[in-house]
């Protein structure tokens, strides 16, 4: 079987040993030589790729292409009778089966070594049995379709694998760095936190950083899934991986290899192939069955029947290859959609327990909202104009760290307003800013603080009950007030609604007020919404959800949301939030967009869907066809059709699953 899994990043061998009971699939149909063959247990596939025997690009074997045409040609020549000129039996057949279907044999020796019952075992009896009563021809024809269907497989699966590849191409080996105005190229493991780089147009980006230089356009794609690019400037977050396409950037170093987004992304596809889900478990143990199964059948059979081609036929056509490779392989392109979107997946595990999620909760702040207030009305009192309001709000909020300062500069900034520095600043939690420009004073905060300071706002209407208000007084006279919200995601609706339509209940749970809460939760059409929760508030609605029998995700990003996160069945969070929930996650939605959680749980859910149909086709075509056999209505090349054609159709079947080989398909970079 051909799964490429050594590439120039180091990625693991990978070969899982996925037995039940003494059951397992091993097939080493390549090469003889004991260093470079393909191994698979139910299928984990460890293979090498030795630049000796196999050229890269090629992702067959050499010696599996000579003995299928080996055994083509002589299955032609004994279907001809050439043997009558040789022998007064078919030694031709006789002669290929033992030399073309040598590997199914020495995997069936090694089952016996090991006291496992398996697939490779099962058929070997069966081909010897036909070869005990003369039916050359007819094992000579198993062997042929056996070899072609594991070429067959090996290519699907492979696919799955080689998609790794592609994400790697992504990322140039070498890079320039300025150094005291001088650019030189070095290695990228060689680069250190701070370094600066720099990366031309048509480049792409080799690191995680902050432009410290430069203007561009920059396609997210590969990382987040934005299909649009992305202008960026001095102070904005680049992601390796991705495309500079317009104009020269230098980048501060902060992330590099492991320690990019895009080198977690690498990690969880990876993590993906070397962990097993429950299910792939399931299907292993569902293989063993169906093996002892199909030769108890057997046995049955030859003692009711004494019809051997009715018995080696029960024995041929029972196949649990598909289900058993077709699993794993269902899983490896589901997370490998959700990395192509910019969702970091950390193993097959959270792919199933998402398919099965009924109930996803969410955080307000950071996670349905952007996090970050604007200011979205402005009031000033009769006799003031919004300019005026501003410029007195944007001179005290200039020396100030607080949240609302970013969005009251922002919106003097949208007035083109050039407010001066404060002569005079001090800040107090809960109340506002106090502070002087020559001799007049200015004050920005709360009621509480205009009262203590002895000005009237009863006049001032209250905000809407989603938003907060900054009063802001200047020289004794109160201007007005400020009116504060934190906007919505723009794809949060879409997003809300995506979930709904599958079926999903909706919990918002937030420590914000409960008029702002149930705004959004009626925006949203959210079905739930509790506010002004503390992290062990969080916690218990969650604990109490998972008590009703709900399968809970939770999506968040703050700190404050990582205790829920750890406890739900799977924990979701946005890429820009912190640290803590990032590594208390499942899932990291790199691109912070909801819509992409929304596909992931599709996938998810598709992917669960592909597995049961794989399961419940096994049972039914191996049901049918060893009934079939059993009472003489199946031949033994019927049977190996049978066997082949419905294990094919089972691994195609998940393969669906596995992202487009042309889309986003990297491209040589340029040198950057």
């Amino acid at each position: 079987m051909s799964g490429t899994t050594k590439s120039s990043a180091g990625l693991q061998r990978h070969g899982h040993d996925h037995g039940h009971d003494g059951h397992g699939h091993h097939h080493s149909y390549g090469h003889d030589q004991g260093h470079h063959s393909h191994g698979h247990d139910h299928h984990g596939h460890a293979h090498d790729d030795e630049e000796d025997h196999h050229s890269h690009e090629h992702p067959l074997e050499a010696g599996e292409l000579v003995r299928i045409g080996f055994v083509a040609a002589a299955a032609v020549a004994s279907w001809l009778q050439l043997w009558r000129w040789l022998a007064p039996w078919d030694v031709i057949a006789l002669g290929a089966t033992l030399v073309g279907g040598y590997p199914i044999f020495r995997e069936a020796f090694a089952a016996l070594r090991r006291r496992r019952m398996t697939m490779e075992l099962s058929m070997t009896i069966a081909l010897l049995s036909a070869l005990a009563i003369g039916e050359f021809f007819t094992a000579l024809v198993i062997v042929l379709f056996v070899l072609i269907a594991e070429v067959l497989e090996g290519l699907t699966v492979g696919r799955g694998r080689r998609a790794i590849k592609d994400l790697l191409d992504l990322l140039p080996q070498t890079t320039w760095v300025r150094e005291n105005g001088i650019e030189r190229e070095v290695d990228l493991h060689d680069l250190q936190p701070g370094d600066v780089v720099t990366v031309k147009p048509g480049g792409r980006i080799p690191v995680d950083g902050t432009v410290t230089a430069g203007n561009s356009f920059v396609d997210e794609a590969p990382i987040t899934g934005e299909s649009l690019p992305k202008e960026k400037a001095s102070g904005c977050q680049v992601y390796a991986g991705t495309i500079n396409q317009s104009g020269m950037l230098e980048v501060s170093v902060s992330g590099i290899g492991a320690d990019t987004a895009f080198g977690k992304i690498i990690q969880a596809v990876e993590e993906a192939e070397r962990s097993r889900a429950p299910i792939q478990k399931t299907a292993d143990r569902l293989a063993g069955y169906l093996v002892y199964f199909a030769v108890g059948c057997a046995l049955l059979t030859l003692l009711l029947t004494r019809d051997i081609r009715s018995t080696i036929s029960v024995v041929i056509v029972a196949g649990a290859c598909g289900v058993a490779a077709g699993t794993p392989l269902a899983i490896l392109g589901a997370i490998g959609r959700a990395a192509r979107a910019g969702v970091i997946v950390k193993g097959g595990l959270y792919i199933e327990l998402l398919g099965q999620v009924d109930t996803v909760v969410l955080d307000k702040t950071g996670t349905l909202t952007l996090g970050n207030p604007v200011i979205v009305q402005i009031e000033p009192v009769s006799g003031e104009t919004p300019e005026s309001l501003l410029t007195a709000a944007a001179i005290a909020e200039q020396s100030s760290e607080h949240p609302l300062a970013k969005a009251v500069l922002a919106k003097a900034a949208e007035f083109e307003l050039t407010p001066q520095r404060p002569d005079s600043f001090h800040y107090t939690p809960g109340k506002g800013i106090v502070c002087s420009v020559g001799s007049e004073e200015i004050l920005v905060g709360s009621r509480i603080l205009m009262e203590e300071r002895g000005l009237d706002v009863k006049g001032i209407p209250a905000p809407p009950g989603d938003q907060s208000e900054v009063l802001v007084a200047r020289g004794g006279w109160v201007l007005g007030a400020l009116y504060v919200a934190d906007v919505l995601r723009p794809e949060a609706v879409a997003a809300v609604s995506a979930l709904h339509r599958m079926g999903l209940a909706t919990v918002l749970l937030t420590g914000d007020r409960a008029a702002i809460a149930q705004s959004v939760g009626r925006q949203l059409g959210v079905g739930q919404v509790a506010a002004e929760l503390l992290p062990d508030q969080k916690l218990a609605r969650v604990q109490e959800l998972i008590a009703q029998g709900r399968r809970v995700a939770m999506v968040g990003d703050g700190i404050n949301d990582a205790p829920a996160l750890m406890q739900a069945h799977v924990g979701v969070a946005m890429g820009s939030g912190t640290d803590v929930a990032r590594e208390s996650a499942n899932i990291v939605l790199l691109g912070n967009d909801l819509s992409r959680f929304a596909e992931t749980v599709h996938v998810a859910r598709r992917c669960k869907r592909i597995i049961m149909q794989n399961f419940v086709g096994t049972l039914l075509v191996d049901g049918v066809g060893i009934a079939l056999a059993a009472f003489g209505w199946l031949n033994p090349l019927l049977a190996v059709f049978i066997h082949v054609s419905s294990e094919l159709a089972f691994i195609l079947n998940s393969a669906r699953l596995l992202p487009g080989a042309g889309h986003r398909k990297a491209n040589p970079p340029r040198q950057v």
